[in-house]
């Protein structure tokens, strides 16, 4: 078979950027999926197995105690299954309903945790969730990106003035330029996705164990339980095991209704940004597992032009890009690791390139994130498709903006 028709027939199975990224993901999610099942099936179900046992003895003795046929017995708890759906319970609970109660409710709405707990169960109750729950959920996902903005924004700040702190402690700086470095330093630097990640981190922890700290005494569970709930509120996962603020009467009632909110408030902005920053990392293992598999399939890629077909991988000099995984026809160079000449565009070939291009990241997902919220298209955009990059809302679609302002620059 000549070189070129072989060339051809290796090029003829790639797919584009887009599409092989989706597909990986999926891949990858499928075997998370998997793996998942397997590991809580062997934890779960042998104990599954036990109660199911234990409650069918505790049937059987019911109903010879008490003589008791057991398609009656089991009538009646259908029955109380009905009234546990409705909110009533053996012990006394707080209304699902009054005020207070329907807050508590459209609160768990908004933010998509959704317990379980309370549910309407009027035709006219379901219908209006539907409508309130749509924009309300909407709102409230523009909050939790604008809270993020804000993140970044504080910790670029502080972070700036450290840095410029130590920088002017070290008596690097000429007296003369000191009083305008601020001005030069600040649209230059950005704060690392490993700093964000890391403060955001620290903080969904700090708030849970203090969260966990008050729900132990005040409801009676378990340390353990408590962050148990802490995590599958505040990822708004939101199973119903475990809910808080639910008993009739609690001591300082208004106070710990108020704390178990400002709770739940700060948890949840914390892990969803955390979500947001950690998916910038994903995307970058994304794209060098993308880039792997590239070399794989194709034996001869060029050394000086060997990039994955992205709208996110440029070289410097490059007037076009690869619409195909591998290599560009007429690359003849071998695949190595050589970062020469790289851009820091999100593609991870070394730890160095990889961390100054996380900064970037934030710094274009906090621009990005406002110019959504404001209602303004980037003025970028309009050039974007011109050049072969597209832009994106989110922490997925931060890294083409940014490559289409530095195309047009060039």
């Amino acid at each position: 078979m000549m070189p070129s028709q072989r060339l051809q027939d290796c090029r003829s199975l790639h797919l584009n950027e887009d599409n092989g990224r989706f597909l990986l993901l999926a891949i990858l999610i499928i075997l998370y999926l998997l793996c998942g099942a397997a590991v809580f099936s062997a934890i779960e179900r042998p104990s599954e197995l036990r109660a199911h046992g234990r409650w069918n003895r505790t049937l059987l003795n019911f109903s010879d105690t008490f003589n008791i046929s057991l398609r009656d017995l089991n009538s009646f708890l259908r029955e109380y299954e009905a009234a546990i759906a409705a909110g009533i319970r053996a012990d006394a609970l707080r209304p699902r309903w009054d005020f207070t109660g329907a807050f508590y409710f459209v609160g768990t709405v908004v933010s998509t945790i959704g317990f379980g707990m309370t549910t309407p169960v009027t035709v006219a109750g379901k219908v209006f969730l539907i409508f309130y729950g749509l924009l309300g959920c909407a709102a409230t996902i523009l909050f939790f990106n604008l809270f993020l903005e804000r993140i970044i924004t504080l910790l670029a700040v502080v972070m700036k003035a450290v840095r410029e702190r130590r920088i002017r402690n070290s008596g690097i700086l000429p007296p003369g330029i000191r009083h305008d470095f601020s001005a030069y330093s600040f649209p230059g630097w950005k704060p690392s996705v490993y700093h964000v990640m890391l403060i955001l981190g620290l903080s969904a922890i700090t708030i849970s164990c203090c969260a966990s700290a008050m729900y132990t005494p005040v409801e009676g569970w378990a340390y353990l339980d408590s962050l148990y709930f802490c995590f599958v509120t505040f990822s708004t996962i939101g199973f119903g095991d475990f809910v808080s603020s639910q008993s009739a009467a609690y001591e300082y009632q208004s106070l710990y209704r108020l704390a178990n909110f400002l709770f739940m408030l700060m948890g949840v902005c914390c892990i969803y940004s955390l979500f947001n920053v950690i998916s910038i990392v994903i995307k970058q293992v994304l794209n060098w597992l993308l880039e792997k598999m590239s070399c794989l399939f194709c034996q001869r890629c060029n050394k000086a032009n060997a990039f994955l077909g992205r709208r996110n991988a440029i070289r410097p000099g490059s007037k076009s890009r690869t619409g195909r995984f591998g290599r560009a026809p007429d690359s003849d160079g071998p695949c190595d690791s050589d970062t020469e000449g790289r851009r820091l565009s999100g593609e991870m070939i070394s730890m160095k390139d990889l961390t100054a291009s996380n900064k970037v990241s934030l710094a274009i997902m906090q621009k990005q994130l406002s110019e959504s919220a404001n209602g303004y298209p980037r003025t970028v955009c309009g050039s974007s498709r011109h050049n072969g990059f597209s832009g994106g809302v989110g922490a997925l679609g931060i890294m083409n903006n940014r490559l289409a302002e530095t195309s047009n620059s060039r």
